[in-house]
């Protein structure tokens, strides 16, 4: 067997075993490209009236959702920007992680949405674990994904002209031709100009689904260097005590990172109930992108802030693991990013179906050339 059909063969079944999970997760990621945009065209309740005063307390705004739900906890906030709402996530008892959205300078409760009634909360979920449990559906998706970049480099292989006559006709799709030339081409041409992006798109994804793919991340992006400040469990220093006692610690540390982060637009607050006993706040600097942060560790009874670990001080390795998810859906580069990353997932949908197409079309060759050549020989007898 020739190199050219070894590579055929694993380029074909590689294909037939992960066509549909491929389908599925290309397709669900060009859905999910545009949630945003969508869902500010769809929700009135995104957008807020800015005002010319400082946010509620995150204390406030957690006192008003858990008065919504008095059997709830909730360990984590969001202020999602100047002209967007603040979310409380709550821990409701028989309905789980439910979102309560609030406009975060008069505290009216804007919306209420369990974490599995948001439409695109499910595309994301069919997108990474195809609604299996996630440790299943994680490692079919990652495996699949990862499939997938092979049978990319090979369909280069087996597409790649031999002479540079052929090379023109190759980077270009006969729209004139027969159906079964324009799949053909759409097959070949467009897998071939969408291979680097999809390759960007696989690495970024693996490193949602596993984590010694974003360590790999890390590493590569740090040439091997270690940054053990980036790395540091911190714990509570129940020896120190602040005197300062006329606001809860979590308004008090806020106001920290406000002051420490003026250029944020979005902030994460997470209240660690475990016995570490902190408080982790993340300032992003753009609304509702995730690069570009700056990360603060408090103790959560004393207020005192035992990290400040700004993007500027951050290694390469942690600042490309914090772009990922920017990265993954094309945000990084703006609109035409996303237009990019839909446009590469839609053809990534595309090739198992035109993939099928040509396999089945050879298929049929042989049985059809048998055929004509039976009529034929049938006409032939006859005229005999």
């Amino acid at each position: 067997m020739s190199f050219k059909k070894v590579i055929l063969f694993i380029h074909r079944w590689l294909g037939f075993i992960t066509g549909l999970v491929v389908f599925i997760v290309s397709i669900t990621g060009c859905i999910f490209c545009f949630q945003d945009e969508i869902q500010d065209a769809v929700h009135s309740w995104r957008k807020v009236v800015p005002v010319e005063r400082p946010y509620l307390e995150p204390s406030v705004l957690k006192s008003i959702a858990l008065n919504k739900y008095p059997a709830a906890t909730a360990n984590y906030m969001y202020y999602l920007g100047i002209n967007r709402p603040a979310s409380v996530i709550a821990n409701v008892p028989q309905k789980g992680f439910t979102y309560i959205y609030l406009n975060p300078y008069t505290g009216q409760v804007l919306h209420t949405e369990g974490i599995k009634d948001n439409f695109f909360t499910v595309i994301e979920d069919i997108h990474l674990y195809l609604l299996l449990p996630d440790k299943i559906g994680s490692l079919v998706v990652g495996i699949s994904v990862i499939l997938f970049v092979l049978i990319m480099i090979t369909g280069i292989i087996l597409w790649w002209p031999k002479r540079k006559s052929d090379r023109k006709r190759g980077f270009t799709i006969k729209w004139n031709g027969r159906w079964r030339r324009v799949n053909y081409d759409l097959h070949n041409v467009l897998g071939f100009y969408a291979t680097s992006i999809v390759i960007i798109l696989a690495i970024t994804g693996l490193g949602v689904d596993f984590n010694w793919m974003d360590k790999g991340i890390y590493k590569v992006a740090n040439l091997g260097q270690t940054y053990p400040n980036e790395t540091r469990i911190f714990k509570s220093d129940s020896l120190f005590k602040s005197a300062i006692k006329d606001k809860p610690v979590v308004d008090r540390v806020f106001l920290t990172a406000e002051r420490q982060s003026p250029r944020a637009q979005m902030f994460l607050i997470g209240e660690d109930n475990t016995a570490s006993g902190v408080i982790n706040i993340t300032a992003y600097r753009q609304s509702l992108h995730f690069g570009n942060s700056d990360f603060f560790v408090f103790d959560k009874y004393s207020g005192k802030l035992m990290q400040y670990l700004p993007n500027s001080k951050k290694s390469p390795g942690m600042k490309l693991n914090d772009l990922n998810y920017d990265i993954h859906v094309g945000q990084a580069l703006g609109l035409f990013g996303k237009i990019i990353a839909f446009l590469a997932s839609l053809i990534c949908a595309s090739l198992p179906i035109t993939g099928f197409i040509i396999w089945l079309g050879k298929k049929k060759k042989p049985k059809a050339a048998k055929a004509v050549a039976h009529r034929r020989l049938h006409k032939q007898l006859q005229h005999k």
